[in-house]
């Protein structure tokens, strides 16, 4: 779910223009959200209830905040990922006189019908086989770069500043957005759920929690793959990665092809392809189950589950986003930094919301968390605190 936007383009944009010293803060942004991840699992393993649940539980206003966020999400997270989707297939099919518009309600229809059609299985088996995929390319290409060393820098080549204002927006940027946002951790709470229902059993707390750590370790040692590949391949070139999506498509395939051959140019445009597509898909089933999760617990009496209200959901979502990509693609970077500002501010809430959700009297206390991961539960929220008021100081001033 995790790796997409914030590894692909993040990761490797952090090791080209600021080299191996943003090793930390990726390292740090995924020491300090673990905790709220976990907690989505905990919570749900133990109480057999989503983390929106929890919200509702600890007092409306909970949920009511986590409804708003959610609104934000709707018209602007999707709509950014199916944009670097569609230039990741113009640039595969090697046609760039190609619609964005056909592509993007190409994805669109093709990923409604594979979730609406399969559901939950579809969707964890097809991720973990995409995964796996594009971690023995990173590895390989990881492997292969070290082994070439590190590009010859420019003569007078002089590093970027870190903290200047273009270097902190661009690190509260990568740090926001590693592993992924901290509302995230609600999704993974459902998807718990979902896997519950659709396996007809439950793993025990220890067997949960096990695959989450491994998968979140995963997720954290592509971060770092990805981000060596762009301090030795790219680091002190002065190569500008593109902020259009079909460009920075072919320069991200690019990368990979130098390093392994000419022959493997589809093979990495399929797996980068690959990434974000799956990134489309979890996102778009998510933001569909935690908006209709919220509304039947909002307004219990007036949305009633049915066979086809996640049919609907899946739909409508898709039905937004297009217009949005449609209509509003010369505001596209304004939406993606309402969505950014929405997103950090507010982690720091969810952080705690989720904390008190596990620390509640739902929760046995030998399956609380135990002292250590609640001061770095303490010490993240603080840590995204500083951030939060940090990055509205540099927005609003």
């Amino acid at each position: 779910m995790a790796i997409g936007t914030s590894h692909l383009v993040l990761s490797t944009k952090a090791g080209a223009q600021y080299g191996w010293v943003m090793i930390f803060p990726i390292l740090l942004a995924n020491i300090f959200k673990y905790p709220f991840f976990e907690f989505g699992i905990r919570y749900t393993n133990i109480t057999d209830k989503t983390l929106i649940e929890g919200y509702l539980n600890r007092g409306k206003s909970y949920l009511i905040f986590y409804a708003l966020i959610t609104l934000v999400n709707t018209f602007t997270i999707l709509a950014a990922l199916y944009v670097v989707t569609a230039g990741l297939f113009i640039n595969l099919i090697q046609l760039p006189e190609l619609s964005f518009d056909m592509v993007a309600i190409g994805l669109f229809v093709f990923i409604s019908l594979l979730l609406i059609v399969g559901r939950y299985s579809f969707l964890e088996i097809s991720l973990k086989y995409v995964v796996s995929i594009l971690f023995v390319a990173l590895l390989v290409t990881t492997v292969l770069v070290i082994a070439n060393g590190k590009v010859s820098e420019v003569p007078n080549f002089k590093a970027p500043k870190i903290f200047d204002e273009v270097g902190i927006l661009f690190l509260i940027g990568l740090m926001g957005w590693m592993p992924t946002t901290v509302e995230a951790s609600s999704w993974i709470s459902l998807w718990s759920v979902e896997k519950f229902n659709s396996t007809k059993t439950k793993p025990s707390f220890k067997e949960a929690l096990h695959e989450f750590k491994f998968g979140y370790y995963t997720t954290a040692l592509l971060a770092v793959f990805f981000l060596i590949i762009g301090w030795l391949t790219l680091y002190g070139t002065q190569t500008e990665l593109s902020g259009n999506a079909v460009i920075f498509a072919d320069q991200i395939v690019q990368i990979f092809t130098a390093n392994i051959g000419l022959w493997s140019y589809f093979l990495i445009a399929i797996a980068a392809f690959a990434t974000m597509f799956s990134t489309c898909m979890t996102a778009h089933d998510a933001i569909a189950r935690v908006s209709i999760d919220t509304l039947k617990l909002l307004f219990p009496k007036s949305i009633k589950p049915t066979k086809n209200l996640f049919s609907f959901a899946i739909l409508l979502l898709a039905i937004i986003n297009f217009s949005v990509i449609h209509y509003f693609a010369a505001n596209m970077g304004q939406l993606i930094a309402l969505a950014t500002f929405v997103s950090f501010v507010m982690a720091p809430i969810i952080g705690y919301m989720n904390l008190k959700n596990v620390m509640s009297d739902e929760i046995p206390e030998i399956y609380r968390p135990n002292k250590s991961l609640q001061i770095l539960s303490y010490l993240g929220i603080i840590f995204l605190s500083i951030f939060s008021v940090y990055y509205c100081w540099m927005v609003l001033w």
